[in-house]
């Protein structure tokens, strides 16, 4: 009973409504299975753990705490943790306490994980151009931004700010 009370009072999607919903949930599928297939095909890494390592080549000295770069890359500490220890093993990234604090794990991006991240930039912003921006207007980009911000704010997950700050890192998406 209760069931049917709640179907008889949920806020349907209009047809419009519908149709840019599926639009946009193909979306979600699509792309990163394509940003995925360009990361692994041109520079032989997940497209995640292309996403950890360059959120460290923005910080300052290229370390962030581990909850701030799960925050980055929009991960649990859990996945990113098992992501890290496969960055360690690949000498791209070094795990070591806080000076500050020893309760508190860093994460720094090695020379040769900059390196790594420096190789892979160009092919990536290619697809994120020819994927995302090239097929809009600027307006629309505008309001793909908008939009974001907006999706973001109601998924209480706000974009770190610093991602688009003047002379971060030389690759955010």
């Amino acid at each position: 009973m209760e069931a049917e009370r709640e179907a008889s009072e949920a806020r349907w999607l209009d047809a419009d409504e519908q149709q840019h919903w599926y639009a946009f949930a193909y979306v979600l599928t699509q792309l990163p299975a394509a940003l995925e297939s360009q990361m692994q095909r041109e520079a032989g890494i997940a497209h995640f753990d292309y996403v950890v390592m360059s959120a460290l080549s923005g910080a300052p000295e290229r370390t962030l705490r581990m909850s701030e770069l799960a925050q980055y890359a929009g991960s649990t500490l859990s996945r990113l943790s098992n992501v890290i220890i496969r960055l360690e093993k690949r000498g791209w990234v070094r795990r070591h306490p806080d000076p500050a604090d020893g309760r508190v794990t860093l994460a720094t991006l090695t020379d040769d994980g900059m390196a790594k991240v420096a190789a892979a930039a160009p092919g990536h912003v290619e697809a994120v151009r020819r994927l995302v921006f090239d097929p809009l207007t600027k307006a629309q980009q505008r309001q793909l931004g908008a939009a974001s911000q907006r999706i973001l704010a109601a998924l209480d997950a706000p974009c770190p700010t610093d991602w688009a700050s003047p002379g971060a890192s030389a690759d955010r998406e």
